[in-house]
């Protein structure tokens, strides 16, 4: 069966920078699984995805625009330390979720004053260019309860 919109598709996957170093693998781990046609990986990874079947093995690089997007300045805020209230500790690399003008959001704090705190809005890879190893493990046709819920079910079990 070839990928298509409404496959359920599992692959394995190494996630690598331009530098070469890993960023994301599921070696040692089971492989991923996602509902085609949803918009539940990124969209460069899914466009080079269709067609394709179960043993077909690949390379693609995703640019920034087809990933995570381009890095954002707006994204990147400083806001008083008593926005943090009954937070004990703060350290740079922490996440939070934020209320943004579009709805809540992951913040990562990047730096810390006395007074303020700085948050960052962008994914950890905005602006990165990926580069993708894949090797596609399963490809079957979703069940109606997954296509209503929009996500993948183990094994196709209808809950």
């Amino acid at each position: 069966m070839e990928i298509a919109a409404n496959s359920v598709v599992s692959f394995d996957y190494t996630l690598t920078n331009e530098a070469g170093d890993v960023l994301d693998t599921s070696q040692g781990q089971s492989p991923m699984s996602y509902l085609h046609g949803h918009a539940q990986i990124i969209s460069g990874l899914e466009e080079a995805m269709q067609g394709r079947k179960t043993g077909d093995a690949f390379a693609v690089t995703v640019a920034p625009e087809q990933g995570y997007g381009l890095r954002q300045d707006d994204l990147i805020q400083s806001v008083p330390r008593s926005a943090f209230a009954g937070v004990d500790e703060i350290e740079a690399g922490m996440r939070f979720q934020a209320q943004g003008a579009d709805g809540p959001m992951i913040v990562r704090i990047v730096d810390l004053s006395e007074d303020s705190v700085t948050v960052d809005g962008n994914h950890e890879l905005a602006g990165a260019t990926l580069h993708f190893d894949v090797a596609i493990t399963d490809v079957r046709a979703a069940t109606a309860q997954e296509l209503e819920h929009g996500h993948v079910h183990d094994h196709g079990a209808d809950h």
